[in-house]
Order: structure tokens, then C-alpha cells, then sequence
């Protein structure tokens, strides 16, 4: 049975994740400009250092930024006020029941957020991407959907990357190394696109959808780290959403969209489903499960727009969700229904 947070907890939620992305609108030091690139738009900060003009990416074009944008000098000004209602907020998320962020991953998330990785068009998968929708969704996890982990997986599309004429400031491999991460280059590869902290053994791995038969390292400039690609990563990192994490003041991050989130889990089951996996695969289906009942409540809509687009995106994709809902009979007659 799904339970919610209070209308309370919920519209504290969704202030702290407004107040959040003000202030990173008014972290603007330029002159904001939109680009336009193969019909898509992108927003950057050009500002000038010493007798250099920089480029600052800060997302692609929406009503929503546009909007903040606009308003970005007025925001700036009021940049106290809104950090410290900010910390109010989290206080009474944390008295209202919400799940909050380790120290650590708090840490690191902060980092990462500081140094572009949100903003350069990463976007936290996994796990952790699961525990954020308890404020967008307003839905209480109880111990057991909370499972615990220690790793970070964040992806980001090769394409954007290359495209952004923008870099995580500091770069990323300087970030993961002051916090005590060591790097692990892969068997078959000189690239690093995982790091390992030596004192809790935490992982973070970089991630990328693969748009060709193989699934191998890949390169993204604007983050300067490499990645490992993956197959069927494209359909869950289109068009993320901007989440809060409860740390301190709050961490803006960028996570899938729930439903998007939900159908992935259905496919990599079945790719987990045989050999040292079959763990990972049966948390994958309950945190599918578990999202698809509070969608279908809430979104039904949008959950039944996420399946159909996997359904049509080939034969393999039908395949692999199929599967996954033979051992799930009361997800697969949900998702019938809608």
C-alpha cells in the first residue's frame, strides 16, 4: 500500500526545490544568451575573465529557466533570504518524516553540484535517483524500499557533452580525489570512469547511453571524465528533472522522470536476471513495482505515455519488459489497465 507524506511535507518539498533553482538563476555573472543547436536551444552566462570571454552553460531552453532568467538580477539580491528559508524548509522535512542524505553522499552531491555536474547535464540513476522521488511524488518509503547504498551512478548523453562549449569547474577527477576517492580504470581501457572512496568503500560511476552494438568508454568533455556506455541509458535520461536533496541548505540535482525511472528498472531486470545480478535484479523489479503503484494512482497519464514510448522504441525493448512482468503479475495488470 502506498501512504503520503502531509500536504505539508509536500509543499515544503516542492518550496525548497523552487528556492533551490533561484538560486542557481541568480548564480548568473554575466549576460545570459540562448544558443541554438539542431533546433534545440541552450542557455549560457557570458562573462568576461581578464581579457577572456567564457561561456557558461546553464541549461536547456524551457519556459521555466527562460523565466528565471529574466528575473535573475532581482533574485540576486535577495540571496540571504532565500538561504535561509531554505534551511527552515529542511528542518521541517526532517521533522515531517522525509528521508535525508548521509554526510558523505551529502558531501559529495554538494561537490558535484558546486563544481557544474547538475548543470553541465548530469543526471543521478540508481538508487539514490529512486530515493529523491519520495518529495517529487509526496510518497512515503517505508525501511524496506529504502534500500541502502553506498554508490552514485550519474549519466550524461556523450552528444550534450560535446556540444556545450562549458567544463565542471573544478574538474571532476580533482573533486572525487580531495573527498578520498582513489580511481579505478577498467581491464580494458587506460580511461577512469569509476572512483572508489577508501574510507566507506563508496563507488561513483559515470554512465552514457550507447547508440551503437557495443557498449564501451566513452568521453564527456564537459564533466572531463569518461564513461562506460549502455544500452537502453538514452530512454531513461531524456528531458531529467531537477530534485532536492535534504543537506544542509538543500543540493539542486537532476534525476530521470519517475515514470521514465520505473519502466527502465522492467528492462534492466531481465538483463540482470541470470549470474552474479540476480540481486540487483530483484530490487530493480520492487523499486519498479513500487513506483508503477504510485504512478498509476497519480500519473496515470504519464506512466502510460512512458510505456508506450519503450514499447515502440523496438522489438528488443517489449521484449525485455515482458519479461520482467511474468514474475510481476500485479504490475503488469497496472500497467494494463491504464
Amino acid at each position: 500500500m502506498i501512504t503520503s507524506h502531509s500536504t505539508i511535507a509536500h509543499s515544503a518539498y516542492h518550496d525548497l526545490l523552487r528556492l533551490l533553482q533561484d538560486e542557481a538563476a541568480a548564480g548568473i555573472i554575466g549576460n545570459p544568451h540562448k544558443v541554438i543547436r539542431n533546433g534545440r536551444g541552450y542557455w549560457y552566462d557570458m562573462y568576461r575573465l581578464g581579457t577572456a570571454v567564457k561561456n557558461r552553460y546553464l541549461g536547456e531552453d524551457s519556459p521555466e529557466i527562460a523565466a528565471r532568467i529574466a528575473q535573475h538580477q532581482k533574485l540576486a539580491e535577495a540571496a540571504k533570504t532565500r538561504a535561509s528559508e531554505r534551511r527552515r524548509l529542511v528542518r521541517l522535512l526532517r521533522a515531517e518524516g522525509m528521508t535525508t542524505t548521509d554526510r558523505d553522499t551529502g558531501t559529495l552531491l554538494a561537490a558535484f553540484e558546486k563544481s557544474g555536474v547538475f548543470r553541465l547535464g548530469g543526471t543521478i540513476v540508481g538508487t539514490h535517483a529512486f530515493r529523491l522521488y519520495e518529495g517529487e511524488l509526496g510518497i512515503r518509503y517505508s525501511v524496506a524500499e529504502l534500500a541502502q547504498t553506498g554508490d552514485i551512478d550519474i549519466a550524461s548523453f556523450e552528444r550534450l557533452s560535446l556540444a556545450l562549449n562549458d567544463q565542471a569547474e573544478p574538474k571532476l577527477d580533482e573533486t572525487v580525489h580531495s573527498l578520498e576517492f582513489a580511481p579505478l580504470p577498467a581491464a580494458f581501457s587506460k580511461s577512469v570512469w569509476r572512483w572508489k572512496q577508501s574510507s566507506t568503500g563508496a563507488m561513483v560511476e559515470f554512465l552514457t547511453p550507447s547508440f551503437r552494438p557495443e557498449e564501451d568508454i566513452r568521453p564527456l568533455p564537459a564533466l572531463g571524465v569518461s564513461a562506460q556506455s549502455l544500452h537502453y541509458l538514452n530512454y531513461l535520461i531524456a528531458e531529467p528533472i531537477k530534485a532536492a536533496v535534504l543537506y544542509r541548505s538543500g543540493v539542486l540535482v537532476q534525476i530521470p522522470q519517475p515514470e521514465r525511472f520505473a519502466i527502465h528498472k522492467l528492462i534492466v531486470a531481465d538483463r540482470r536476471k541470470a549470474g552474479p545480478d540476480q540481486i540487483k535484479s530483484i530490487k530493480d523489479r520492487a523499486q519498479a513495482a513500487f513506483l508503477i503503484r504510485a504512478l498509476a494512482q497519480d500519473r496515470p497519464d504519464e506512466l502510460s505515455e512512458a510505456y508506450q514510448t519503450a514499447l515502440a522504441s523496438g522489438p528488443r525493448w517489449g521484449e525485455r519488459i515482458a519479461s520482467s512482468l511474468k514474475r510481476m503479475p500485479e504490475t503488469a495488470a497496472l500497467l494494463a489497465s491504464l
